[in-house]
């Protein structure tokens, strides 16, 4: 998988100003990347949550993004990648729980300047 840094305001406006809903678009699962999609109203993003430090069967992050991957989340922040025509949150792990995703969308709810309050998440368990 390509990856490339993706700069949290290039994301749509509505994000940062309006209650929206994070919704995973699988059963949320161990894989390394777990596909979402942040909708309000008829509008939607995909936001993918993807588990850094993941390394088989081959690895989702180079060395440097897996880098400042750590180095965000030790400040409070989560790294933002952008993969062909999605974006994902970069999250040092290996996997996902429940509650990390939903730190991780929290984080970037704090990324677009948006009160998290503005957020909901919800799991296909």
């Amino acid at each position: 998988m390509s990856t490339t840094a993706f700069d949290a305001f290039d994301l749509p406006d509505w994000l940062g100003t309006e209650p929206v809903t994070w919704r995973t678009e699988h059963v949320l699962s161990t894989e390394p990347i777990i596909a979402g999609r942040l909708s309000a109203d008829d509008r939607a993003q995909a936001l993918d949550l993807l588990a850094a430090d993941a390394a088989y069967p081959r690895t989702v992050c180079s060395s440097p993004q897996r880098h400042d991957a750590h180095q965000a989340w030790h400040f409070g922040e989560v790294l933002l990648l952008g993969t062909g025509d999605r974006v994902a949150a970069a999250v040092p792990t290996v996997s996902f729980d429940p509650n990390l995703a939903c730190e991780a969308i929290r984080r970037v709810a704090k990324a677009l300047g948006a009160p998290s309050a503005n957020f909901t998440v919800t799991f296909t368990l």
